[in-house]
């Protein structure tokens, strides 16, 4: 069986940040619309005879800054959703936080919620770097809340890092993995920084280090995290023994998931090839909300369509081949509904040029496929 996640947006922040593309909002009032919380709810609903029968394996409420949101209101949805379907027993349950939105005390409310890993957006330890990247939380603050995490029992968390900022030197790079390793998280997202189009960085540039200067911080972030014992399992994630973020890996390995919230993907598996649905949910925040609200019955929102037969090996490579182990044959099969046979001339042309190797139960990228990633999953598309 295809594992099946759950993932929730919260579209809100205090401040859009200039390198950000994701599907966010600047916040016009002192919080976000109370009756979100009840769209989610509908909109779930809406989801729900396609996924009735299955289970649950991990939540991630992702943003914007879902810890603009009060305990109560992942306590209420958690609830709402286990009414409505499965959980494992073990589900992870994920909550991303910026370090200047939570208040003293409220990780333990969090915690008492159901949420059982935090993703905490660090970015950097340098409060220029921080300035240059239009955070609105300080050094210390990161530092309050890593000790708040702790405190509350929820040592599995995550502290997202970038590097190859503005301006910033090899030495400045790996002091930000230094300060990181101090406070003792049990993951790590190590990202470099990309202009990505529609941002504010990328139509003002601002002066970023030179590919080889990226390359150097990349390999040293590397060494120094791989010596304090953190594995690195995927392109930019590292994480200590038996803390891999579950949700992600369902991701990378193709498997299912529920979206709900403005902005939210979906991919659902209904059986044959042809049968891979795609869906997202209206970006708009006032948009989202409104036509929830006109809904009835089972009515989804947004936009649905079915991945075609030829697309899927490309599909499953974009995520299986950012994993530092790879994939399985028969996981490309049992998830894509087809043959390896679709996909090994591409995969025999990616071997020829050192992009990929064979393991004894499929494939995995090269230390130079992982490298120009881009490159060997563009080889995949039809």
């Amino acid at each position: 069986m295809i594992p099946l996640a759950l993932y929730v947006h919260m579209p809100w922040c205090v401040r859009k940040c200039p390198y950000c593309d994701f599907n966010s909002h600047q916040l016009k009032s002192g919080s976000p619309p109370g009756e979100y919380i009840d769209a989610l709810i509908r909109d779930f609903d809406a989801e729900l005879p396609a996924i009735a029968h299955r289970t649950i394996e991990s939540v991630f409420f992702g943003g914007g800054t879902p810890s603009l949101f009060h305990p109560v209101d992942f306590a209420r949805l958690l609830e709402a959703f286990k009414a409505r379907i499965g959980f494992a027993g073990d589900a992870e349950i994920t909550l991303e936080a910026n370090p200047a939105t939570v208040e003293r005390g409220r990780f333990a409310g969090y915690r008492d919620a159901g949420i059982n890993r935090v993703s905490l957006g660090a970015q950097s330890f340098s409060p220029r770097a921080l300035e240059r990247l239009g955070r609105i939380h300080r050094v210390e603050d990161t530092k309050r809340a890593a000790a708040e995490l702790h405190a509350a029992g929820l040592g599995n968390f995550n502290l997202d890092l970038m590097y190859a900022l503005p301006e910033q030197a090899l030495d400045e790079a790996v002091a930000d993995i230094r300060e990181a390793l101090i406070l003792e998280p049990a993951h790590v997202s190590h990202y470099q920084l990309t202009l990505e189009p529609g941002t504010v960085f990328h139509a003002r540039p601002p002066p970023l280090p030179d590919d080889d200067a990226a390359f150097a911080m990349q390999v040293e972030c590397q060494r120094l995290l791989a010596e304090s014992g953190f594995e690195q399992y995927e392109v930019s994630a590292y994480a200590r023994r038996g803390a891999r973020c579950r949700h992600n890996l369902n991701y990378w390995s193709f498997g299912d998931y529920v979206g709900v919230g403005a902005g939210a993907h979906g991919k659902i598996s209904l059986g044959v090839p042809e049968r891979v649905l795609r869906t997202e949910k209206p970006k708009q925040p006032r948009e989202y909300l409104e036509r929830l609200g006109e809904v009835r019955g089972t009515q989804t929102v947004g936009e649905r369509r079915w991945v075609a037969r030829a697309d899927l090996p490309f599909e499953f490579m974009l995520n299986a081949l950012r994993l530092n182990q790879g994939f399985a044959s028969a996981d490309f099969e049992m998830r894509t509904g087809l043959t390896m046979a679709t996909a090994e001339p591409a995969l025999r042309a990616a071997l020829g040029r050192g992009l990929v190797r064979t393991t004894p139960c499929g494939w995995r990228p090269t230390e130079l496929g992982s490298r120009f990633l881009n490159d060997l999953q563009a080889s995949f598309l039809e």
